[in-house]
């Protein structure tokens, strides 16, 4: 089977509201209440339960070669227990990852700053970077700030074949499109939009929580015992 994630909304051309429309069909919901008999399965339930599943490394490996050429294909597993597990793991997953500015911030690193009082300005940042020979316990944020002690586990969240705190020193910095000449700063955003000139940094520690209790989920995930 293969399903799309969430809802569409679209507005009428002859009306002022927003309509709701779900990726998923009712037969796509039909397919897998089906396979569990006398269970009550929603169509939220199944969202969470493909993004679970999505996230499980043995389903990566063994639909590897397909998920490189088309629509992933979502098969039912065995029993409605690893349903469950798989649905519950994918809505943790998804509330974490949609929510992702208000997780805790890691507390397990040191922050170097000189033992200096910091203003609003020293948070600026330009480019971060890792530690000497790429060591990735280490973060330069800047040159007043240093980010020692990060766990190399932290790295084993993968987001598009990348590290989700690769993205973050990647996109948290000042960059100019050569093409257009256009600036992009992640300062401006920060205190524009966040109205925190630590953002950036924030940034980098709270997806150090999400990317640790991510992988924490995935390796409890269920064995991928396929029904169909």
């Amino acid at each position: 089977m293969n399903t799309s994630q969430g809802s569409l909304f679209e507005q009428t051309p002859s009306q002022s509201r927003i309509v709701r429309r779900d990726a998923i069909t009712d037969e796509g919901l039909k397919h897998f209440q089906d396979a569990y008999p006398g269970q009550v399965i929603t169509k939220k339930d199944l969202f969470y339960y493909v993004y679970g599943l999505l996230h499980s490394p043995e389903y990566r490996e063994r639909y590897a070669d397909t998920l490189r050429k088309e629509l992933p294909r979502i098969p039912r597993v065995k029993t409605f227990e690893a349903f469950r597990a798989f649905s519950e793991a994918g809505r943790t997953l998804g509330e974490m990852h949609v929510n992702f500015d208000s997780q805790p911030i890691y507390k397990g690193v040191q922050i170097d700053t000189g033992n200096k009082p910091l203003t609003p300005d020293d948070y600026r940042v330009t480019q971060m970077k890792y530690g000497k020979g790429k060591d990735k316990t280490v973060l330069h944020y800047n040159d007043r700030i240093t980010v020692t002690g990060i766990p190399l586990e932290a790295y084993d969240y993968v987001v598009n074949g990348k590290p989700a705190l690769d993205w973050v020193v990647e996109r948290q910095c000042v960059k100019t499109d050569k093409a257009s000449g256009i600036v992009n700063d992640a300062n401006d955003w920060a205190i524009e939009t966040m109205n925190d000139p630590r953002y950036p940094l924030d940034l980098f520690l709270r997806v150090i929580t999400i990317s640790l209790e991510t992988m924490k989920i995935v390796k409890n995930l269920p064995a991928l015992e396929i029904l169909d």
